[in-house]
């Protein structure tokens, strides 16, 4: 029996996960869809944190992928760490079994290990609500993204164990990797 196994991704992950990303986010002129681009970018980064790029590997192929990175909340004169989720990507011949949803929940419980208070995400209200997501705008969040509202959407994780507040609402700050998709 094939298992599904989930795991931070590793050094030889990059060309599967530039060609699972491809894929998931092909566009019909043949163009290399911005998400890998964003990926690539992100990983030479201070945003990039290598223990929240998750992969989905099905029958030693990886076919899913989720990426939290560092972002910023922007609160008066202070700035707050957070994450934004994004991409999100699944193979085409592995969709709609549950693999991105495995990937997601698993770089979502991997950030809160890591004591993570806030993520943030661009997408389906419908697919993320089922993660806990809910309109940014209810917890005071504002981006570039906020007048999409449903689906600029934020996820306050449970409280780790220092027991610290998410951050405060205010602006979120993406790195510059964000401004080119």
């Amino acid at each position: 029996m094939t298992t599904l196994r989930l795991r931070p991704e590793g050094p030889a992950d990059t060309g599967p996960v530039r060609r699972v990303l491809a894929a998931a986010f092909a566009r019909p002129d043949g163009t290399t869809p911005g998400e890998v681009g964003l990926v690539d970018e992100l990983r030479g980064s201070p945003a990039w944190i290598p223990e929240l790029a998750m992969v989905a590997e099905y029958g030693g192929e990886v076919v899913g992928y989720a990426l939290l990175s560092r972002v910023q909340v922007k609160s008066d004169d202070a700035r707050y760490p957070a994450l934004a989720l994004g991409p999100v990507g699944v193979a085409p011949h592995r969709q709609r079994v549950g693999h991105g949803a495995a990937v997601v929940q698993a770089a979502l419980e991997a950030a809160t290990e890591l004591g993570e208070r806030l993520v943030v995400v661009l997408g389906d209200p419908a697919y993320y609500r089922r993660f806990g997501f809910t309109r940014a705008d209810r917890v005071g969040l504002t981006s570039p993204w906020s007048g999409l509202g449903e689906p600029w959407q934020a996820l306050v994780l449970p409280p780790d164990v220092s027991g610290e507040p998410p951050p405060p609402a205010g602006e979120v700050v993406f790195p510059p990797p964000w401004s080119r998709v």
